[in-house]
């Protein structure tokens, strides 16, 4: 049998609860991510024009991201979601039309004016018109943090205002290294009402973050020792994506040898491995 048929079966699982992807159903309310939620979402609702959210990599940006959009209401909400991280600063105002379902071909002047239209319209209607930049997974080559011209784009947005209120609000998603481009832009800087960071989870968030998934998963019991869950947030630091990758490993490799549970023994195994690839050398395992 293959790992997808018997994966979950073997823990009494209905998901595998460790997947990578940016899946909402996933979302665990830490500390430090419904604090970020908060000012994200008071961002939106006042109106605030620029909101910015940055965290390393691994912290949980992208799906903090998308359970904030799955909070903003689609009778008031009109959300785009740009999330190419290749995208050039050519490219970025036809890929916000193509997003908020408009045609993005055309002239600069046309994609504008298209823009503007449509910003109106949902002045009228009552309806907020909300983008989301999420460049998180950027991690290599990042052409996004690349191109000045991208951010120039973004002061533009930012201009669309009518009688003092801004007629879109731009959610701006990533790195540290974004808030550091911003800042040479004083222009958007100054119009950055909002920003917060994200921390990696510490040891309590982490067994926190281990038990709901789980539980969102289907599990009704400890698969996970207390000691295990202790070599987890020290193999990890606390890096969201660590956790996951190490314990669906765990659950993977912990199956195969008919384990009842995840022991600590084998953690430390799986975590050999796993945090000795290259692309995880930037790992923070605590001692």
């Amino acid at each position: 049998m293959t790992r997808d048929s018997v994966y979950e079966l073997h823990w009494g699982l209905r998901l595998r609860p460790f997947e990578n992807v940016p899946d909402p159903k996933f979302y665990v309310a830490s500390a430090k991510h419904e604090a970020a939620m908060e000012r994200m979402l008071y961002g939106i609702h006042a109106r605030k024009g620029i909101v910015m959210l940055t965290g390393e990599i691994g912290s949980g940006k992208t799906l903090l991201s998308r359970a904030v959009i799955l909070k903003l209401p689609r009778s008031r909400y009109e959300i785009g979601l740009v999330s190419n991280p290749t995208i050039l600063g050519s490219e970025f105002l036809g890929e916000i039309l193509f997003q908020l379902g408009l045609d993005p071909h055309g002239t600069r002047v046309e994609q504008l004016r298209r823009l503007n239209d449509q910003l109106l319209a949902n002045y009228h209607r009552d309806v907020d018109t909300v983008v989301v930049v999420d460049e998180a997974q950027a991690i290599e080559h990042d052409r996004f943090i690349e191109h000045d011209r991208l951010f120039e784009e973004l002061r533009l947005l930012s201009n669309f205002q009518l009688n003092d209120r801004f007629l879109i609000t731009l959610v701006l998603v990533g790195q540290p290294e974004l808030r550091e481009r911003i800042t040479r832009i004083p222009q958007l800087a100054q119009r950055v009402a909002i920003q917060h960071h994200i921390d990696y989870l510490d040891r309590a968030e982490t067994k926190a973050y281990i038990l709901a998934r789980l539980a969102a998963a289907g599990s009704n019991f400890g698969i996970f020792s207390p000691r295990a869950i202790s070599s987890i947030y020290h193999r990890t630091g606390g890096v969201c994506r660590l956790i996951n990758s190490l314990c669906d490993l765990c659950l993977y490799f912990g199956h195969v040898s008919g384990a009842r549970q995840i022991r600590r023994a084998l953690v430390e195994k799986v975590g050999n491995e796993l945090l000795h690839r290259p692309e995880n050398t930037g790992a923070r395992v605590i001692s």
